[in-house]
């Protein structure tokens, strides 16, 4: 990112998960937005996705409700932590998954404090984050994948899935949805693109597979590089 460019406000997508809309996350964004707007629905698509790589050392950025890891079975002797900017997505998703005794860490993707230390993982979850975050995904994109690298155990996986912008083809509910978000700032999307996401992958992972799912990109990325 051009160090004379304004910092990004990143606080903007973060803040609107309130304890009130954390209530209704699950039904609102899982499930009608994901089946009706994105086209990905969560139980039949994402769900199975996220289980499927889930590993017993397992990190989770932009956790949301904290729906995911409350519905998958845990590996034996699984340790899970916990990733994200707001406090209210931390204490809910971590309420969830009480059992496991998860790790909380406050920290800014975009400008992160070094909150991991050095501590690697052999997966990482980065589910509808990206298309939360404000900026190009040239820049975005690269600067999230260069920190969770360093992260990223050398057999580990990084995957997750993020809202393609206007040139996936929305349907007028969909539209109506990303105008409002991204005024709001709930989103930073507009120009987001599958081309554009593979493209800063690869900049960090010698294996990246990505596909497209309604208007929703799935990725999955191995071998860290660097």
């Amino acid at each position: 990112m051009d160090p004379l460019s304004p910092a990004p406000h990143t606080e903007d997508g973060a803040a609107v998960y309130s304890p009130r809309v954390l209530k209704i996350y699950d039904r609102w964004v899982l499930g009608f937005s994901n089946s009706h707007a994105w086209k990905c629905p969560t139980q039949s698509v994402l769900l199975p996705f996220f289980r499927q790589h889930l590993s017993a050392n397992h990190l989770d950025v932009g956790v949301g409700s904290g729906y995911y890891l409350a519905n998958s079975a845990s590996p034996p002797g699984q340790k899970v932590t916990l990733l994200d900017l707001n406090d209210n997505s931390l204490r809910a998703a971590a309420a969830r998954i009480a059992h496991l005794q998860p790790t909380m860490v406050n920290e800014d993707v975009l400008q992160p404090r070094g909150a991991l230390g050095d501590r690697r993982f052999d997966s990482i979850s980065l589910f509808y984050l990206l298309h939360c975050l404000p900026g190009q995904m040239a820049h975005k994109g690269s600067a999230v994948f260069d920190l969770l690298r360093q992260h990223l155990s050398s057999n580990g996986t990084l995957y997750g899935a993020t809202i393609l912008g206007d040139q996936s083809g929305h349907n007028w509910i969909g539209r109506r949805l990303m105008k409002l978000y991204n005024r709001k700032g709930i989103f930073g999307n507009q120009q987001d693109t599958l081309v554009g996401l593979e493209s800063a992958l690869r900049r960090h992972f010698a294996k990246v597979t990505i596909w497209q799912q309604g208007h929703v990109a799935l990725f999955r990325a191995e071998i860290p590089l660097g």
